[in-house]
């Protein structure tokens, strides 16, 4: 088991403190070894009360700075005071987990508090996109990187802290048990349908078949084909399906269509017909149909409402600049919708 530390100051932002867990969750169902692969420790540092962003709440860490003995990784969550000097006993044990060579990271504004510490003098990093400029010139040793969601230079990673720092802890995720592993987390995050790992995995289940339609999304596959890839009868294929999923082969490869879709959207600007092409719905205007049959709106709407819970999520300060029609988000953003 890998004990990873999560090191919050006062007003570290609610997404950071959940986040991790709930993808640790999805790498403890998708290995299926019996055991947790993560222990998280959240450790609060002096003078940690309560957490800052949308919805605020109290939380009482079970960790102290002690937290950080024995952790393989430490990383540092974003907070409300990295303008200020963070506390001495922070910095310290920071230094020390570095000088007993752990992986250390730090999400968001988090960056603030390992460039305090000396540990990023002459290497690359960055932070949230709304204080790059100011990590450059607090900390002018620091080779501060804009526009990547996550800088690694050698053990230390840094991210933007989008959704709680999920490309930070994706990342992680990936050097520790491969990319199939750390993109199927991804992917389960904020998505609805059973997980393959989570389907009944006896001799004849439906996981390895789930695993072989999403696999192979981006082309047409029939009722037929599906049963015999399982070597069942089409017959005998509908009822597993919808005594394990509630729903027909069919049915559920539409959604994982729809799904994937759902994910091109949230990672970057492709256009719309790359997309059906990518997720085997074949045109733009039938991306659209089921897209909106589904999710009950239009791709392109999902995307700025995405991009507008990220910029919500990850908004430190209310004077932060934005896009005119969806505040938080950066100003540069493509929200068109279709």
């Amino acid at each position: 088991m890998t004990v990873v530390a999560l090191l919050v100051l006062d007003g570290a932002p609610g997404p950071q403190l959940t986040t991790p867990g709930l993808l640790f969750g999805a790498v403890s169902r998708r290995t299926g070894r019996g055991t947790d692969p993560y222990e998280l420790r959240v450790c609060a540092g002096p003078g940690f009360r309560t957490t800052a962003g949308p919805g605020p709440f109290g939380l009482a860490a079970r960790w102290g700075l002690d937290g950080l003995d024995g952790a393989e990784t430490v990383i540092m969550a974003g907070y409300d005071g990295f303008r200020e000097e963070p506390p001495a006993a922070v910095l310290d044990a920071l230094r020390a987990a570095a000088g007993r060579g752990r992986r250390i990271g730090a999400v968001g504004t988090g960056t603030f508090a390992l460039a305090a510490a000396g540990l990023l003098d002459g290497r690359r990093a960055t932070t949230d996109w709304r204080h790059t400029g100011e990590l450059a010139v607090r900390r002018p040793r620091v080779e501060v990187t804009a526009g990547e969601a996550v800088v690694a230079d050698g053990p230390f990673l840094t991210s933007a802290g989008v959704l709680g720092g999920k490309d930070l802890w994706i990342r992680l995720i990936e050097e520790d048990h491969g990319e199939p592993v750390a993109r199927e987390a991804d992917r389960r995050l904020f998505l609805r349908l059973p997980d393959a790992g989570e389907l009944p995995g006896r001799e004849g289940g439906l996981a390895p078949t789930v695993r072989w339609l999403e696999a192979g999304l981006h082309r047409p596959l029939t009722l037929a084909e599906i049963a015999a890839h399982t070597g069942t009868s089409v017959r005998t294929l509908n009822r597993r399906f919808r005594a394990e999923t509630g729903l027909s082969p069919l049915q559920y490869l539409l959604r994982l269509r729809v799904e994937r879709a759902q994910q091109l959207l949230e990672r970057g600007d492709l256009p719309i017909e790359h997309i059906a092409a990518r997720t085997g719905l074949g045109t733009p205007a039938n991306l659209r149909h089921h897209f909106q049959r589904l999710n009950g709106t239009t791709p392109g709407v999902y995307r700025a409402a995405f991009r507008s819970m990220v910029a919500m999520f990850t908004q430190d300060s209310p004077e932060s600049p934005g896009h005119p029609d969806y505040p938080g988000c950066p100003p540069g953003s493509s929200l068109a919708t279709d």
